[in-house]
């Protein structure tokens, strides 16, 4: 069963009509997400490139900087987005790299984001149709307008603060949050004062959302407020370059928890010396 408003099944992805389907699969360190849609993918859908489409180039902003109303836009419209259909994404299967495109195009605008709960993996798996190759023809241009503010969005003095006196999630695996381990980033540690919050535990182990119930649990023992309006300043999240992090606001959306997005994220935080760098259990 979906949940409305965010999630939907692949079985009624089977059985509606949704025009507009992007593929976003991307796994850091590759192989590229280009040749996972090649080999396979929802009949439909077009591939979404996440280091083109959904970020700007790396730089002073982090790993996967946010792109510009102007670049999205025409990324959206070259990918067939119109603003009066709904959009469904996915990606392999825990909806890491389909939660950016959610983030992205509802923080933009877009008011009918669906992602694919338990991803290419929950479509094969429910038997459904796979194609291969490349589209047929490119999708007709979309008219999509960017239009920003529809979420709340952090920068760096922001998420220091909400560490400081709320609560700031750090979404990356709990041995880069300590700083025993940095496969990516040339600084190991996290933001002083955030709480590790991990999304794998997000996730069934089929990549599948964990119900509602389990996820306020979950974040309530992190130390998130009771549900309830007016709170989606006091939660927020961040990960290693906003891509992860985008999966914890959409869970603790789930969970009924609004929450504010740190974009740039520990890539984006330590290019700044200056800003203090903690490590250990926290």
């Amino acid at each position: 069963m979906s949940r409305p408003g965010i999630l939907i099944s692949a079985g009624e992805l089977a059985k509606g009509d949704f025009p507009v389907m992007l593929d976003v699969r991307w796994r850091l360190g590759g192989p590229p997400g280009l040749a996972l849609y090649r080999d396979g993918h929802v009949p439909g859908a077009v591939f979404a490139d996440l280091d083109r489409d959904l970020a700007s180039p790396p730089g002073r902003g982090g790993r996967h900087p946010m792109p510009s109303a102007d670049a999205f836009q025409a990324a959206m419209r070259r990918l067939g987005v119109r603003d009066d259909s709904p959009v469904v994404l996915y990606d392999d299967a825990d909806s890491t790299a389909a939660a950016r495109g959610w983030w992205l195009l509802t923080y933009f605008g877009h008011g009918a984001v669906r992602v694919l709960d338990g991803g290419f993996q929950a479509w094969t798996a429910s038997g459904f149709p796979v194609a291969k190759g490349d589209p047929v023809k490119a999708p007709a241009t979309g008219d999509f307008t960017a239009r920003p503010g529809h979420l709340p969005l952090l920068d760096a003095d922001a998420a220091a603060a909400l560490a400081r006196d709320g609560l700031l999630l750090d979404a990356r695996a709990t041995a880069r949050y300590r700083g025993e381990s940095e496969p990516v980033d040339p600084v190991a540690g996290h933001i002083p004062g955030a709480v590790s919050a991990p999304t794998a535990d997000n996730v069934n182990p089929d990549g599948t959302f964990r119900p509602a119930g389990e996820l306020a649990a979950r974040f309530a023992a992190l130390g998130a407020p009771a549900t309830g309006p007016g709170l989606g300043s006091v939660v927020g999240a961040y990960c290693g370059s906003g891509v992860t992090a985008a999966h914890e606001v959409l869970a603790l959306q789930l969970a009924g928890i609004p929450a504010a997005l740190y974009a740039g994220s520990w890539s984006e935080w330590i290019t700044d010396p200056s800003r203090p760098v903690a490590t250990g259990p926290g």
